[in-house]
């Protein structure tokens, strides 16, 4: 196993899609959600989607389907 990035997002819309993949049973992780909340620059910093490298194709299937 090995974690590729999947895409980067506001850290809002980073949550919805590792809900959107784990529904559909493909693991994922948030990475860089917490960094610099201490300094108000949570906004500006994009977060992190991880996924296992052999979901990586159908994990961006999924994001490119408008359900």
């Amino acid at each position: 196993m090995a974690l590729v990035e999947l895409g980067r997002f506001d850290r809002q819309e980073a949550y919805i899609v590792q809900t959107r993949l784990e529904s559909e049973g493909i693991m994922s992780f948030v990475f860089d959600a917490g960094a610099s909340i201490a300094d108000g620059s949570w906004l500006l910093i994009p977060v992190r989607v991880m996924v296992d490298d052999e979901d990586v194709d159908v994990a961006r299937g999924l994001l490119e389907r408008p359900d």
